[in-house]
């Protein structure tokens, strides 16, 4: 909290989970005043847009639970521990779609929820792909998933009709547009 004018004075760990951790936190604000901030810790994660020389893109339709919903996203997931952003990006595409890529490109990173969570996604863009022998590799979670492959401005149809919803499939879809006018 280096400069930024808030100091901790007490950490509780509420809950440590596979995914994240539940933190309850006691700090001095800047003003001087003491607040209590209940945060998500999260090890970040990566996202995929993959792209076809054909100008599609890959998109992964799963289970939310939370949701009790299926989810048209882009390829996704979480930082294990030790890996960089790039390598979780060629994991989770190998993994949740059977599909290499030739090319890994860095298009920006950002934060999911910053009020509650510490969640930082970095989104790559793939490329010259090439479909694995054996498809994907999921986990058990994700057996329900299927595929889905849309030229890019069919995906931001689906975005505007509010058929697509989820945040960092929204900002991939429109940061790959952005850099590729032309698909």
């Amino acid at each position: 909290m280096t400069g930024t004018g808030l100091r901790l004075l007490r950490r509780e760990v509420l809950y440590q989970g596979k995914v994240f951790d539940l933190v309850v936190e006691r700090v001095v604000l800047p003003s001087g005043r003491e607040a209590v901030r209940e945060v998500a810790r999260h090890p970040g994660g990566a996202v995929v847009v993959a792209l076809f020389d054909d100008g599609t893109v890959l998109l992964v339709e799963q289970l939310r639970y939370p949701l009790g919903e299926r989810v048209v996203e882009l390829p996704a997931g979480k930082l294990d521990p030790g890996e960089t952003p790039a390598e979780a990006a060629a994991r989770e595409l190998e993994e949740e779609t059977g599909y290499r890529a030739g090319r890994f490109t860095p298009l920006l990173s950002f934060y999911t929820t910053p009020g509650f969570c510490d969640e930082h996604l970095h989104l790559f863009l793939a490329t010259d792909l090439e479909a694995l022998d054996g498809g994907p590799r999921r986990e058990e979670a994700e057996s329900s998933m299927t595929l889905r492959r849309l030229r890019l401005q069919e995906a931001l149809e689906l975005v505007d009709q509010g058929r697509i919803k989820d945040a960092k499939t929204i900002i991939g879809l429109m940061v790959a547009s952005r850099k590729m006018p032309a698909l």
